[in-house]
């Protein structure tokens, strides 16, 4: 038996009303499991749902909805006026929310693909749909109501939201993929206890526990930390069945396709934004009591060969690195309306007890080494930013007393802004030095162990990586965590550079390259260095209120002139955005977040003069436990160092799993099913997402002869891009790339309505948003660019030796025809009517056979299965058939044609 992830069994969703009641009905993809929430509409104030936990067919759902319509028809037999009417379709629910009056409910109702992780599908939220629950005739009116909900609307969900139906986006590769390699008797014992009191509805599908082609369906609790609907879905939360939880997290999602040699590996960029202590530039600095920074961001990118999809089969690999605060009590005053405000330290903290929460959470997440970026300023005329170092330094010294010394905090202080003032140094240069060792330290994860050719043949800087070596390859054991002040342009320049060391790492690992360096000017860091720069201007604009300052460009000194005005701007922006709008920001954000719960006879939180109260508990109520000076971090975390303690397997983490037991071909945990879904009418560019940011394409120059590798340095003005037109289309180019961050997509790719008409239940969902574009690129055409174009493409007949623009011919349409008719009357039968033993049957058909005779780097063939003499006879018959050849009825036949008539008509 083996492990998967599993998948929700609710992705479309259609909400119908009648005056006393709401009915979600939610539905898989397939159209073939169904469940219902109901949800009174009766209390003014209260939230009553009831969730039968019951799975229906489409019959039952559509025989449930036909009895509600005609039971809530104003009068019997009356056909025009519907009793049940359909409110909106959606993709999901965000969660429940009431302010002074009634509930409200948040649905998601449009959705856009953006990455694809082995075939886990992660979506943007692109609009969403606020409904009142309680009718009109119970509805109590308060005149602060209207002024709540345009602050919690001020939120905008339709930027940088992400949700995934399979995948954990709360947790990293790494602990998704470990929770799945957990040992298998683990897992058998937890399934005989969880059996009953969980949700286990369907049985357990005649399968013994022991043995059989079982699959253990695993979903974890996600992180609460970087969850941002965790307290909408709150009130629900005991109440309805696990699969309408959708859990979303906010930052940044892109992903791209590096090309070797047309093999395909995508480069994934995840940023996780915390919701503890959130908050815009200015009001939110350091940290709160409870450990929690500001500007807290956890970046993930992961590398995959795209070219197999399963965790279990293909290789993943990934490296994840943070942003945050410096974890003291510090803010800084912005009623001066000066650029930089002073620095103030606001409590003095002599045992470190707030970095000590702060790092404490860190060794339970990442384990052991965590190492310490300081980027501020140490020299300065004007004591301003080293406030900040020499306080992190006495907290670090401290907590490092009593620590072990293999797993004491590694402080590293770099003067960043220093060093790019000097003529003499390369900024760039020293933050690799710095890259490489850190890397070295934490080493990174992948799936798979080192492979031959690198045991035979081992680079020298590979023997010396760190992390964990397991049986089934490596594991990121500690991380990097770097900060400046605000923690935007510096940091994501050092953070670039890590990510770029350990992409040479993990393309080495995945046996895609001979040495694991990168050089710049390649197209693979320039895809790279894209990726990064659309993920540190989302992360600047929703902290800072502008895109970013200085860039990678700005610190290797090859920046445009024109890029220096474009940073002023960038500074006014962001310097008009925290004078002006960000308390409003603020204020939406503790209301989403649930920081601020409106009540009677309560201040406003517009009344509130600060929201420091909001953030730091220990104002308003004394802990009551205290927590030691000295042994400062959680008990057992040090136990397990270097190994994070979340990862291990232990009592406490497996309580935070669901585990169920499912036949293999079973939908839940079937993501070839979810990937590639067999029942819809799905077109290539949607499948395999074509219009994805792709290294061939929009990075490699266009000159015939040229070398298609990579990795191979260009000079810095040949680009695929510098040769599709002019001056003017590049710079749109560039702009319409630096917009996708955060404006909605263009018009082609505009979300569809998801309201249609249509009783079955299915949505459109947005259509030219699924290609998932993590980087939109628009190029207009020009007559000059078009000529350029004919000169560097090939016709299909001098590439394939075949015209492929020939009609053809009406034999082969017929043939066509004929094809797709006999799907559509197979599409007809009634999937749910398919029988448990077709797939056992699947068994026997699906067999691999491993080609290369190396068990660790293999590659496996399929034989196509084979069929019986009955039903080659049968099948030539029927070819005969066609052709008009008829052949001769025989005893059996007539005796089952009597035995037909017989029952049809008599």
């Amino acid at each position: 038996a083996a492990a998967a992830p599993l998948i929700s069994s609710v992705q479309k969703l259609v909400l119908y009303e009648t005056r006393a009641r709401y009915f979600l009905v939610g539905s898989n993809p397939a159209e073939t499991k169904y469940r219902v929430l109901k949800i009174d509409r009766t209390e003014p104030k209260d939230l009553v749902i009831i969730d039968d936990k019951h799975v229906y067919t489409q019959q039952e759902v559509r025989e449930l909805l036909g009895r509600l319509d005609l039971g809530n028809r104003t009068k019997i037999g009356q056909k025009g006026s519907s009793g049940l009417s359909r409110a909106v379709s959606a993709f999901g629910i965000v969660g429940f929310v009431r302010f002074l009056e009634g509930y409200y409910i948040v649905l998601i109702t449009k959705r856009r693909k953006m990455a694809d992780i082995g075939g886990h599908a992660i979506y943007k939220i692109e609009d969403t749909n606020m409904i009142y629950i309680p009718n009109d005739s119970v509805r109590v009116t308060h005149p602060d109501e209207a002024r709540y909900l345009r602050i919690f609307q001020n939120v905008d969900l339709s930027s940088n939201f992400y949700f995934s139906y399979s995948y954990d986006l709360s947790h990293s590769l790494q602990y998704n993929l470990t929770v799945l390699r957990m040992p298998l008797e683990t897992l058998k014992t937890e399934t005989t206890q969880t059996g009953q009191e969980s949700f286990d509805i369907f049985e357990d599908e005649g399968l013994s526990t022991q043995g059989g082609s079982g699959v253990f369906g695993i979903c974890s609790k996600p992180y609460e930390k970087y969850v941002w609907n965790g307290k909408l879905l709150e009130a629900v939360r005991n109440i309805v069945h696990r699969d309408w939880m959708l859990y979303i997290i906010h930052g940044f999602c892109g992903q791209s396709k590096l090309l070797i040699y047309g093999r395909p590996v995508y480069v994934t960029l995840i940023a996780r934004r915390s919701s503890k202590f959130a908050g815009t530039r200015f009001l939110k600095r350091g940290a709160n009591c409870e450990g929690d920074v500001a500007n807290e961001v956890e970046t993930e990118q992961i590398l995959y060969d795209a070219s197999v999809m399963s965790f279990s089969a293909g290789s993943y690999s990934s490296y994840v690195q943070v942003r945050g605060s410096v974890p003291l009590y510090w803010s800084q005053d912005i009623s001066t309306m000066m650029p930089k405000p002073p620095i103030t330290l606001d409590q003095a903290d002599p045992f470190a007890h707030v970095a000590a929460l702060h790092f404490d959470q860190m060794l339970q997440r990442f384990g052991s080494p965590i190492i310490i970026l300081n980027l501020v300023k140490e020299r300065e005329k004007r004591k301003h930013e080293r406030i900040l170092s020499e306080e992190l330094v006495a907290a670090v010294t401290y907590l490092n007393q009593f620590l072990p010394p293999e797993h004491a905090i590694i402080y590293i202080p770099w003067d960043m802004a220093k060093y790019t003032k000097s003529k003499l140094c390369n900024v760039l240069d020293r933050l690799n030095v710095i890259a490489e060792s850190v890397v070295k330290k934490t080493g990174f994860f992948v799936n798979r162990p080192d492979s031959y050719c690198s045991i035979l043949r081992p680079d020298e800087k590979w023997n010396e990586l760190g992390g964990c070596v397991v049986s089934t390859g490596r594991l990121q054991t500690g991380v990097l965590r770097t900060n400046c002040v605000d923690c935007l342009d510096r940091t994501n320049t050092a953070q670039f550079m890590v990510g770029k060391c350990a992409l040479a790492y993990q393309l080495y690992s995945l046996g895609l390259i001979d040495k694991p360096n990168l050089q710049f000017d390649t197209d693979a860091v320039r895809l790279f260095e894209e990726l990064y720069e659309d993920h540190g201007d989302t992360l600047s604009l929703q902290y800072g209120g502008s895109q970013l300052v200085h860039r990678v460009k700005t610190y290797r000194k090859i920046a445009p002139w024109t890029q220096h005005s474009k940073d002023i701007m960038q500074t006014l922006s962001r310097y008009y955005s925290n004078a002006f709008s960000d308390a409003d920001r603020q204020d939406s954000i503790n209301l989403f977040l649930g920081v601020f719960k409106p009540s009677e006879g309560k201040p406003h939180l517009w009344e509130l003069p600060t929201d420091f109260y909001l953030h730091h508990k220990n104002t308003l109520s004394l802990s009551q436990t205290r927590q030691s000076y000295t042994y400062w971090w959680t008990t057992g975390v040090l136990k397990h160092l270097p190994l994070p303690f979340d990862e291990v397997t232990c009592a406490e983490n497996r309580r935070k799993l669901t585990v169920k037991k499912f036949h293999k071909y079973e939908e839940e945990i079937d993501i070839h099913n979810e990937f590639f879904r067999p029942y819809e009418l799905s077109s290539f560019d949607e499948t395999f997402c074509l219009a994805m940011t792709n290294s061939t394409r929009d990075f490699m120059p266009k000159n015939v002869g040229i070398d298609p590798s990579p990795f191979t340095v260009r000079k810095p003005d040949e680009t695929g891009k510098s040769v599709l037109g002019n001056k003017n289309n590049r710079e749109e180019t560039v702009l319409q790339r630096k917009t996708a961050a955060s404006a909605p997509p263009p018009p082609s790719e505009e979300a569809v309505s998801s309201s249609s008409e249509d009783d079955s239940g299915t949505d459109k969902e947005d259509e030219g948003a699924v290609s998932q574009r993590s980087t939109p690129v628009k190029v207009t055409d020009t007559g000059d660019n078009t000529k350029i174009t004919e000169n560097v493409v090939q016709s299909t007949k001098d590439v394939y030796g075949v015209n492929l623009s020939d009609i053809p011919s009406e034999d082969d349409l017929a043939i066509y025809a004929r094809f797709v008719q006999l799907g559509q009357s197979q599409h007809k039968q009634d999937k749910g009517s398919q029988q448990f033993s077709s797939k056992h049957q699947l068994d026997r058909v699906i067999n691999l056979i491993p080609i290369s005779s190396f068990s660790q780097d293999n590659i496996y063939e399929v034989q196509p299965p084979r069929a019986d003499r009955k039903s080659i006879e049968i099948f030539h018959a029927h070819i005969q058939a066609g052709r008009g050849n008829m052949q001769p009825l025989g005893k059996d036949d007539f005796l089952m044609y009597r035995e037909y008539i017989r029952n049809r008509y008599m």
